[in-house]
Order: structure tokens, then C-alpha cells, then sequence
């Protein structure tokens, strides 16, 4: 076993506990994704033996080749964090439990349209910026987002997601998330997961009620050279 993978992993995982002791939240309502992209299918193995349960991949290909392997394992759970493309909406949902990142309709209409009698989890992600080039919905468009998700009938809206601005305090634009997560709650009341946080500032997305972190370097360390 990899005794600095389970050191790491258990520092954050007491950095998580100790922020939600801060904010006044129980450790257990937080699920820690470990983000593992561009890392080898056996971090996610390993990963498994230390009682890591969720992991995240940003990329189709790489969730789509990963899955494949190690797929089988009981109870581990695979988020879609990356920028969901039309076109690769059914590859995306052969391969994940949960997808963070359905800004706009067609990519949840596709989404939708490639369930085989399951009900994938999705969260709407919601753009921080004044840029519309980044991914996600604007704030003012998430709760009609909401809406239209809610009337497919093979997806379940678990709540919101977002990134939060390098050029901006973690704790202004997660309180910002937080209110789109209000919003979408008006439409669908029990979409109670915010996906926010990373290895940076997963400190201000608990203190601002995030339930789901997508830690990656933190835990994995550094990424592997590419080819």
C-alpha cells in the first residue's frame, strides 16, 4: 500500500472535518470526490483499499477507459466533473453515477435521451464569472434550467455546481453558488447537493454549505507526466 497516498488522504480528510466542526456541520454530510484524472487506474485501485467510494474524472475518453477497468468495484461511485459535450452525452452516462456539469439544455436533453430505464444524478453548473465563454449557466437562467431538467423524466437534478473564480475571495463567490442552489430549490426542493471546493479552497465551500468536494493534487499528488 502506498503510505503517502493514505497520509494525504487522511490529512485532508481531517481538514475537511475541521472545517466542518468551523461552520457548524457534521464531516459525515460531506462526500469527498478524489479527483484522478491523468493518473493511472491503479491510484483509483489503491484509492479504493484506503475507502475512497467516489472519485471524479473530467475528461470522457479517460472516465470511459478507467471505468472499463475497474468499473466492477462494489459501491464505487463515478462523477463527470468536466464540460459535457452533445456528442459524447452517451458515453458520458454508460460511465457515471453522477454528472456536475449540464449548463444549458441540450446537453441535458442528451443526456436524458441516452438513459436505458435508469436515472442518472445531474447538477446544473453555474457560471461565477461575467465571461460567457465559461462553462455554465448564468445565475439569472438557473432556476428555468431547473425547470426544464426536472421534465426529463430519466434525470434526477441533485442540485448545483460551480468553479469559483481565480480572481475573486472563494468565500464571496460560493456564498453566490449558495443562492443558486436556493434558486433551484424553488423548482425542485429536494436538489440539495453543492459540488464546490477544491484542493485550494474547500475550506470556504464547506464554511458556505457545500456537500460534495472535488479534491484532487491534495490527495493524489502531483500528476504524472503525459505523453
Amino acid at each position: 500500500m502506498d503510505t503517502a497516498l493514505a497520509d494525504r488522504l487522511a490529512a485532508v480528510d481531517a481538514r475537511i472535518a475541521d472545517a466542518a466542526r468551523t461552520a457548524g456541520r457534521d464531516p459525515a454530510a460531506i462526500t469527498r470526490i478524489v479527483v484522478t484524472k491523468f493518473h493511472p487506474v491503479s491510484l483509483i485501485t489503491d484509492l479504493y483499499a484506503l475507502g475512497v467510494r467516489d472519485v471524479g474524472e473530467n475528461r470522457q475518453q479517460e472516465l470511459t477507459a478507467k471505468h472499463g477497468e475497474v468499473g466492477a468495484l462494489d459501491g464505487l461511485r463515478w462523477h463527470f466533473i468536466g464540460q459535457a459535450q452533445t456528442n459524447k452525452a452517451r458515453a458520458v452516462r454508460a460511465a457515471s453515477d453522477a454528472v456536475h456539469s449540464v449548463d444549458r439544455a441540450r446537453i441535458a436533453d442528451a443526456l436524458d435521451a441516452a438513459g436505458a430505464g435508469d436515472v442518472l444524478d445531474v447538477l446544473l453548473q453555474v457560471n461565477l464569472t461575467d465571461d460567457p465563454g465559461r462553462g455554465g449557466v448564468a445565475p439569472a437562467e438557473v432556476e428555468s434550467l431547473a425547470a426544464h431538467v426536472r421534465t426529463l423524466p430519466s434525470l434526477r437534478v441533485r442540485g448545483v455546481m460551480a468553479v469559483a473564480p481565480l480572481e475573486e475571495a472563494p468565500a464571496r463567490a460560493f456564498e453566490r453558488l449558495r443562492a443558486s442552489a436556493d434558486d433551484v430549490r424553488r423548482v425542485v426542493p429536494d436538489a440539495t447537493w453543492i459540488s464546490a471546493g477544491m484542493t485550494g479552497d474547500f475550506p470556504e465551500a464547506i464554511a458556505m454549505g457545500a456537500t460534495h468536494l472535488r479534491i484532487g493534487s491534495a490527495i493524489t499528488g502531483p500528476r504524472p507526466p503525459r505523453d
